[in-house]
């Protein structure tokens, strides 16, 4: 559960490490984005899967469309916030934080305005309840239960690093980007246009957020227009405990802070909403810049 969750916060988190460690951009509308997919994923979700067998195909065909839908809408939102809001206040920091907090309250009173304020229910796919159970054959973890969804969250936030992390260090399009931060003028007089790069990256992290917004819907079971405000602060807690800017860094980052959490919730449930924050203050007083700086990386 704790591998789950840590998987589902590196995907939230992700496109917001991406920003602020390729683009210098500090994006507090991450979390509305964040709702944005939720709501489109999931609610197409349970209106499709109504219509479709009851099968394990029937419901794989309204799942993964859900999820294509969830990073599209989320994407294209992203795209339009980066050409008109964040394209202009590239490089300053303030004003970055005063029209991304617009956008934010403007994206989240849009959502409550189509959606309703009210929590809506998303019933999890019984495709993805119940657990999977290791035959007693298995060395130590014989009779081991895996919950089906928590698993399935747990591959899928360890495939997306895998491919995040080898588009940024192994492909062309990521020297690209790497080498636009440190000296755009250069690069582009390579012959790199630099803005749809951007522009690609800032769609690419918005398109994360949706896509971790729908597993948060689907793990909780009920969404609402507050819930990426909600998960922004824990977003950002990861983000500084793994290193601003770091992938690799947001991804261990998350992965402790979820098993943190979930340990903690299971033996002191009081203490359970601030554990994260305190692993956060005991890492950087070990190690001030987070557990992988992007010097390091």
């Amino acid at each position: 559960s704790g591998l789950a969750m840590g998987s589902m916060l590196f995907l939230m988190a992700s496109g917001m490490t991406l920003a602020f460690g390729l683009l210098r951009v500090l994006n507090l509308a991450h979390g509305a984005l964040i709702s944005l997919g939720a709501f489109a994923g999931a609610t197409w979700w349970v209106v499709r899967a109504q219509a479709l067998p009851d099968t394990v195909w029937g419901q794989w065909l309204a799942l993964l469309p859900a999820m294509l839908l969830a990073m599209s809408v989320a994407g294209l939102v992203g795209a339009v916030f980066e050409r008109l809001v964040i394209r202009p206040v590239y490089g300053n920091y303030l004003k970055q934080m005063l029209v991304t907090v617009g956008g934010a309250i403007i994206l989240t009173q849009l959502l409550q305005g189509f959606w309703g304020a009210s929590p809506i229910a998303v019933p999890r796919p019984d495709l993805l309840r119940g657990s999977l159970v290791l035959p007693q054959s298995v060395p130590w973890v014989g009779g081991l239960a895996l919950e089906k969804f928590r698993l399935l969250t747990a591959l899928f936030g360890l495939g997306v690093y895998a491919l995040v992390i080898h588009a940024l260090e192994r492909t062309r399009w990521g020297v690209v980007i790497r080498a636009g931060v440190e000296d755009r003028e250069m690069v582009e007089m390579l012959g790199h246009r630099m803005a749809p790069v951007f522009l690609a990256v800032f769609t690419l992290g918005a398109m994360l957020a949706g896509l971790g917004g729908m597993f948060w819907g689907l793990y909780q079971e009920v969404i609402t227009a507050h819930m990426g405000d909600e998960l922004l602060i824990l977003v950002i807690v990861v983000i500084i405990l793994g290193g601003l800017g770091s992938v690799r860094g947001c991804f261990y980052g998350a992965l402790l802070a979820g098993l943190v959490n979930l340990y903690v919730g299971y033996l002191l449930p009081a203490l359970a909403s601030v554990a994260v924050v305190g692993l956060m203050m005991a890492v950087l007083m070990w190690r001030p810049r987070g557990l992988i700086p992007v010097a390091d990386t």
